[in-house]
């Protein structure tokens, strides 16, 4: 599978760690940057990047980096067709891909050691989503709400 990774300065190191490990789980990984360190950088020139990569390559995954991770996951967020989650440990990368289909995973690289980045990183790229109705139901309405702005319609009183 085709990982595609990018991030700023508060991750350069963590991303070329991940980059490498990645590959070590025998997926193609793809670095949209940063190739050097810039403490000015801004995390959108790259992230933006490695979304719109994952939103043209449907089988691809996705990781962006970034000093808390939240900024990197609004940005992934804005590409249209991607569900980007923030996760911090194990449990919510797996989650974000059984119970969300998420495309990418953003992590901090503040808030993370490396090993836990990685254990986040192979959780993520390791699980597939449920398909159980009730979230791809929850799915489908995220995705009609980003079409064409319908909200979903309010359930019934009981």
């Amino acid at each position: 599978m085709r990982v595609h990774l990018g991030g700023d300065h508060a991750a350069y190191d963590l991303l070329g760690e991940l980059v490498s490990f990645v590959g070590e789980l025998g997926h193609e990984a793809i670095s949209h940057g940063p190739f050097v360190y810039d403490a000015q950088d801004d995390y959108p020139v790259f992230v933006l990047r490695a979304a719109e990569a994952v939103a043209a390559e449907p089988d691809s995954l996705g990781i962006v980096l970034g000093g808390s991770g939240n900024g990197e996951q609004i940005a992934a967020n804005k590409v249209v067709g991607i569900r980007a989650a923030l996760a911090y440990n194990e449990e919510l990368a797996r989650l974000a891909r059984e119970h969300n289909d998420a495309q990418v995973l953003s992590i901090g690289a503040r808030m993370n050691t490396v090993e836990e980045a990685k254990a986040m990183v192979a959780a993520f790229l390791g699980t597939p989503f449920s398909h159980d109705a009730r979230h791809q139901r929850r799915i489908d309405m995220l995705s009609a709400y980003q079409r064409d702005g319908r909200l979903p319609p309010l359930p019934e009183p009981a």
